[in-house]
């Protein structure tokens, strides 16, 4: 099973919302893949990162860092080639990683322009 679909079960096995999965391998040099869910609670966002943690090492996978598991509002688990993102819905939409990390550099720059 691959890292994602390791990450990606362990979430849903938490009840993750709105999973997304990025490949940004044309946009970064440093990861390939943007992994984000949303939590529905500090406790929810805690949870979820700390399933994705214990399942990933079984899998063999060894996370290179946790950050943000004291407050809970977000939550990033850095694997190297892939980084996952646990946040609550507010700073979800407040940061708006999936229009940040698109592709389409004039969907980016659209949506800025009308505020979205």
């Amino acid at each position: 099973m691959s890292l994602s679909d390791v990450i990606s079960k362990a979430v849903e096995d938490l009840k993750g919302l709105d999973v997304k999965e990025l490949d940004v391998t044309t946009l970064s040099n440093v990861m390939d893949k943007l992994i984000i869910v949303t939590g529905t609670s500090s406790r929810h966002v805690k949870s979820m990162a700390n399933n994705v943690v214990v399942d990933t090492k079984k899998a063999g996978h060894q996370p290179i860092g946790v950050e943000g598991m004291e407050g809970g509002e977000w939550v990033l688990v850095d694997y190297g080639d892939t980084v996952v993102h646990i946040m609550q819905a507010q700073a979800r939409d407040f940061y708006a990683l999936e229009k940040l990390w698109s592709t389409v550099p004039g969907h980016r720059n659209s949506e800025l322009k009308d505020g979205k």
